[in-house]
């Protein structure tokens, strides 16, 4: 017949071996999720700090602003896009290739990514409209009528 022995308890070097344990392992966690988190966000530079920093020639940056009113111009044909990112200092040339997305307009925000060119313009590989927090419904008047099939 075998006598049945006693668990031993964790000594408190044990104790102090695992909470330690534990923390470096919420602390390689938190470390790897503000990586992961830190390479996503998006930031971009204003005209006005672009040109402070005095950004080199075909250095990738990001540029937000407000697309000066009277300046948005795109060619359907040629695919070219224009207008003028301004921050109420500084303006910036930006010239693109493509459609404009459907929420850019004059006066609204937008943050552009490329790079500057020799001439100091702003050469854009993509274009993203910016939009306010606050949703507006559309009126009913302009609502489509829902279909099912």
């Amino acid at each position: 017949m075998s006598v049945a022995r006693p668990r031993r308890q964790a000594g408190i070097g044990e104790r102090r071996l695992l909470a330690l344990t534990a923390l470096a392992i919420a602390v390689a966690i938190g470390y790897v999720a503000f990586q992961n988190l830190n390479t996503s966000a998006v930031y971009y530079l204003t005209p006005t700090e672009a040109q402070e920093r005095k950004i080199a020639p075909g250095a990738s940056v990001r540029l937000g602003g407000q697309v000066e009113p009277g300046t948005l111009r795109y060619e359907p044909t040629s695919r070219d896009l224009r207008f003028i990112l301004t921050d109420g200092v500084t303006r910036t040339v930006v010239v693109g290739k493509g459609a404009p997305p459907a929420l850019l307009r004059e006066g609204a925000g937008a943050v552009v990514e490329g790079f500057f060119a020799t001439d100091l313009s702003f050469r854009a590989t993509q274009v993203i409209a910016k939009h306010d927090e606050v949703y507006v419904p559309p009126s009913p008047s302009r609502t489509p009528p829902h279909r099912t099939p």
